[in-house]
């Protein structure tokens, strides 16, 4: 194996197929870091900034800066560096884990999931960054999962408590982010195309590192560069359909009335998605000699539920050849949820992998992981289990009925940790069905 990815890399390849698991893991997500896809997309020739095709001539700008937030906000900024060189004259970017430095951009830190107070002070100092931009200036929207948390602007009629209390509520629910992110919207000025109307008249084009299944841009970190309408009603529905009380926040959009933001000249541009890590993965296990097949980039839904589907597959694999035959890699990315209702410490990716290691075939092999290094709220990416990782099928469902898949795992040395990676593209699933005779190791 290369250089190491995840800690105790050496005791957890403790079969080809661990091996083969880790590896697919480890080239996904450096398939999907910023640095890579702006050599991939992005290149300069002279005065002209071509981005996935479209031309920007720098001659007709005094000023480039970059602004934006998320968790590869600080990667992208230092890759624009890479490449523009001092054409870049300043620029504001918020994450939360710094894993790049920027010599010409100033990185904020802010929280995530649960935005606080870095979050708000980091909004506002990209927002104020925005307004000093004239019709001479091209901003280059630094754009990644995670902004939604860490570019916290409430409109004045709520406090970042309100936030925290609404965030937190729809998460622990299982709300999907199309749905935290209806809410987002409605009470911010950042979001909804907000960063973009801050800059107006600048030219502003936006690379997004999306997270978000289907790479919708108006939902990938709440759309701060892509005008959008407000809906206050929608908002509130997503609130009555969790049954969540945020007194602040329902009189806000009770009287709220629907918007658009009023941006200038704006592009926006997708350049890292969740298929980049899939198709990384596969890679690998193709050169290894396995046949793949790709579920989809877009599995959401409950995480235990889905990790039950996915061991169901590497079994029917086993025992039938279908969907595809040993030695065989099915892989999968999008973001399932978890409906909390126990004490406990875990992950949607810890969940997805507990659940599954109870069902998978003898030999089989998953690894599940969120590609920017947390798995909700804990220190491991996810999680790397096999059928042996269970043997007291009750003691699983009172982890899972707890939601502390982490304890478990731990227990068993199955975590996975990586810090953070510098991306996030969401979740990438790689599960290993060795032929019959792979029998090395255990």
């Amino acid at each position: 194996m290369n250089e190491s990815m995840f800690e105790d890399e050496a005791r957890l390849a403790e079969t080809s197929a661990h091996e083969l698991a880790l590896e697919c893991l480890a080239a996904g997500i450096e398939a999907a870091k910023p640095e890579k896809a702006v050599e991939r997309h992005c290149q300069l020739e002279g005065d002209i900034l071509r981005i996935k095709g479209a031309e920007y001539d720098l001659s007709a700008y005094d000023s480039v800066r970059i602004l934006g937030g998320g968790k590869a906000a600080d990667d992208l900024a230092a890759a624009f560096e890479t490449l523009l060189g001092d054409r870049v004259t300043g620029g504001v970017v918020v994450t939360n884990e710094q894993t790049a430095r920027p010599e010409r951009v100033t990185v904020r830190k802010g929280e995530h999931p649960t935005p606080k107070e870095g979050s708000v002070s980091g909004a506002t100092a990209v927002l104020d960054a925005a307004a000093e931009a004239d019709d001479r200036t091209l901003v280059i929207a630094a754009i990644a999962g995670g902004a939604s948390a860490l570019l916290c602007a409430p409109v004045d009629a709520l406090s970042v408590g309100d936030m925290q209390a609404v965030t937190d509520g729809l998460l622990n629910a299982g709300a999907s982010i199309h749905e935290i992110n209806v809410v987002r919207r409605a009470c911010s000025k950042i979001k909804g195309g907000g960063l973009a109307a801050a800059a107006a008249p600048a030219t502003v084009v936006g690379v997004v590192v999306s997270d978000v299944v289907g790479d919708d841009l108006s939902v990938i970190a709440s759309g701060p560069t892509v005008p959008t309408e407000t809906d206050p009603a929608a908002a509130l529905e997503v609130l009555d359909r969790y049954e969540l009380s945020v007194p602040a926040v329902h009189e806000w959009l009770q009287t709220a009335e629907e918007s658009d933001s009023e941006a200038g000249t704006v592009d926006n541009h997708v350049i890292i998605s969740g298929r980049d890590a899939i198709d990384a993965a596969r890679d690998i296990a193709e050169d290894r000699g396995y046949s793949t097949c790709v579920l989809s980039t877009r599995i959401e839904g409950e995480s235990t539920q889905a990790g039950r589907f996915h061991a169901a597959i590497g079994m029917e694999a086993a025992e039938s050849g279908d969907p595809v035959a040993p030695p065989a890699a099915v892989l999968s990315g999008g973001e399932t949820t978890v409906h909390v209702t126990g004490d406990g410490v875990g992950g949607p990716n810890q969940e997805f992998a507990l659940a599954a290691a109870t069902e998978l075939p003898p030999s089989g092999v998953l690894g599940a992981v969120d590609t920017d290094g947390g798995d909700g709220s804990t220190d491991a990416a996810g999680a790397l289990v096999d059928a042996y990782t269970v043997d007291d099928e009750a003691a699983v469902r009172a982890a899972l009925a707890d939601n502390d898949s982490y304890g478990f795992l731990d227990s068993r040395g199955a975590l996975l940790r990586s810090g953070a990676t510098g991306t996030n593209v969401n979740d990438l699933r790689v599960l290993v069905v060795p032929s019959e005779d792979e029998t090395d190791g255990k």
